[in-house]
């Protein structure tokens, strides 16, 4: 906008220029060539005749070719000119006109307020189009509105600190709103929507922990802490892998539980397929995921190969899981081998904890000297790494607030030990594909993580990991009753998968080919998003919950 208003400013000055200089020109060039006098006025005249192409009356012909000669420049500068007025002033002004209105009111109901755009956001409302639910972004800037709307959104713009904005977005009938700013404005907002509707659910991210209970005050329901989540996130990926105990698990049902575990190499299924290992027959459990190279794949083949870069995501009750981590560790594997993190912020202390809880040894560097700091330095620099005991270490977690820097230290870290398990802390959900190419394991990209919490949060889902895209519904489907789980082909037809039936007061949990779906039967049903809208299509379920 600056470069445009001032490139206006240059037109309109050496527009008034030129006419100026050929005013004078004109003038001394009538008394010195053709003999002949002209006033200002007379030669300013001239001057606009010649620019506008609108004819010279009386003052054509000339006789001498000097005066002939500026007569040709003047014309040639007065189209130039012209040409230059197209794109400078007309053409934006066309477009002006032609682009449509960004909206001020919404007129919804049930739907979802979301105040702010940003990454996190847009997996937001990639879970809402889902399932289905309305949602409306309010905008402040009339600019960032206009290409959002250009680009599919659905966009208010308006104050997101007036009481009078939130009405006109109709917040006494939303099903939600979403805070998505500084700390300090969303304690605004909160307050500005408490005053039309004290019952709507309303949910903001923190980005400094200390001000949650002013957010509270405010109004918020449920505050939203996604750094220390992302930290606990990824010490869950350690303990994971560096552990022979049946770690933290989703609850799903008194029975059920879901939980992530590692194929070490050695175990009775390691170089086996998913198809001939065999374990959802030997054990119950199902297999609903798995982690193969650092990339998730849900619902995995049976072709499947298992190696120790393979973890498992399985479902099952307590015995059958641990049955299944039987098969999967190797008899002489080492627990709680050393851990070593770069970089000890928010997410980082999160993950100290967390691993704390575990039992799990951790070495830390930073460039800041602090008490929990074992290594002060660059985690980007060799020797910086092998100080810390990065050749020794089962796990390297690199939790960087620069993605650039963490690309770097991912390949430092898998140079100087090509067995490192590598767990990344992404800021830009962009650089993941980089940092997976640069040597890691498993990357936590945080906006990702922040947008499926919130999903979890607004949709009251069941997240089996906020990494995954992979849900949790507990449903009832017509269309599959009287049907075996085989006759009904609901993995093959959906790609989701039935972990537990629940009838009347029992929970089954070993739910094999031959399990015949009744009515009335409640099924828990794990898929990603668009696996779920596939069951809830076939299944002719009304809604998901």
């Amino acid at each position: 906008m600056e470069r445009t208003r001032r490139r206006g400013v240059y037109y309109v000055l050496s527009f008034l220029g030129a006419l100026v200089l050929y005013t004078i020109l004109y003038k001394f060039g009538m008394s010195a060539f053709e003999g002949e006098h002209r006033t200002v006025i007379q030669a300013f005249q001239i001057v606009v005749e010649s620019f506008t192409t609108t004819g010279y009356g009386e003052d054509a012909p000339w006789s001498s070719p000097q005066i002939q000669l500026l007569v040709v420049l003047m014309q040639f500068t007065g189209i130039f000119f012209i040409f230059l007025t197209l794109p400078l002033f007309l053409v934006p002004w066309i477009e002006e006109r032609l682009e449509d209105t960004i909206p001020r009111t919404y007129q919804g109901e049930d739907h979802v307020v979301i105040c702010g755009f940003s990454d996190r956001s847009d997996v937001l409302i990639d879970d809402l189009e889902v399932h289905g639910l309305d949602y409306v972004l309010l905008v402040e800037s009339e600019e960032r509105a206009r290409s959002l709307s250009r680009e599919g959104y659905d966009v208010v713009l308006g104050d997101p600190e007036s009481t009078a904005t939130f009405s006109n977005l109709n917040v006494e009938s939303a099903r939600a709103v979403v805070l998505d700013g500084p700390d300090e404005r969303n304690a605004a907002m909160a307050l500005s929507v408490r005053e039309l509707n004290d019952s709507v659910r309303l949910v903001a991210f923190v980005e400094d922990p200390s001000l949650t209970r002013y957010l509270l005050l405010a109004g918020v329901d449920e505050p939203l802490h996604p750094r220390e989540l992302l930290g606990r996130g990824l010490a869950d990926k350690v303990s994971s892998v560096i552990t022979t105990q049946l770690g933290e698990t989703v609850d799903i049902s008194a029975d059920l539980e879901v939980i992530e575990l590692p194929v070490f190499a050695g175990s009775d299924v390691h170089g086996e397929t998913l198809g001939s290992a065999g374990i959802r027959e030997q054990t119950g459990a199902a297999v609903i995921g798995a982690w193969v190279d650092g990339k998730f794949v849900p619902n995995p083949t049976p072709e499947t190969t298992l190696t120790d870069r393979t973890v498992l995501l399985v479902a099952g009750t307590e015995s059958q899981l641990e049955a299944v981590m039987d098969r999967t560790r190797a008899g002489d594997r080492l627990a709680h081998e050393d851990v070593v993190m770069a970089g000890y912020g928010e997410v980082g202390e999160a993950v100290c904890d967390a691993l704390q809880s575990a039992n799990v040894t951790c070495r830390i560097i930073d460039l800041v000297d602090r008490d929990a700091v074992d290594v002060v330095g660059n985690a980007t620099e060799a020797a910086v790494l092998r100080e810390a005991g990065l050749a020794e270490a089962g796990a390297f977690i690199v939790s960087l607030n620069s993605d650039t820097d963490a690309i770097f230290a991912t390949l430092v870290a898998r140079e100087l030990n090509p067995e490192l398990e590598i767990i990344v802390r992404a800021n830009d959900a962009d650089n993941v594909a980089k940092l997976y190419s640069a040597g890691a394991d498993y990357v936590l990209p945080l906006p990702t993580v922040s947008g499926r919490m919130l999903a979890s949060s607004i949709l009251d889902e069941d997240v089996i990991s906020y990494d995954t895209q992979i849900d949790i519904v507990r449903m009832q489907a017509p269309g599959f009753e009287g049907s075996t789980i085989e006759e009904a082909a609901i993995r093959e037809r959906t790609g989701c998968t039935i972990i537990a039936v629940e009838r009347g007061e029992e929970t089954y949990t070993d739910v094999g080919p031959e399990f015949e779906i009744r009515d009335g039967d409640s099924l828990v049903v794990v898929g990603t998003d668009e696996d779920l809208l596939r069951f809830q299509e076939l299944g002719d379920v009304g809604s998901l919950r």
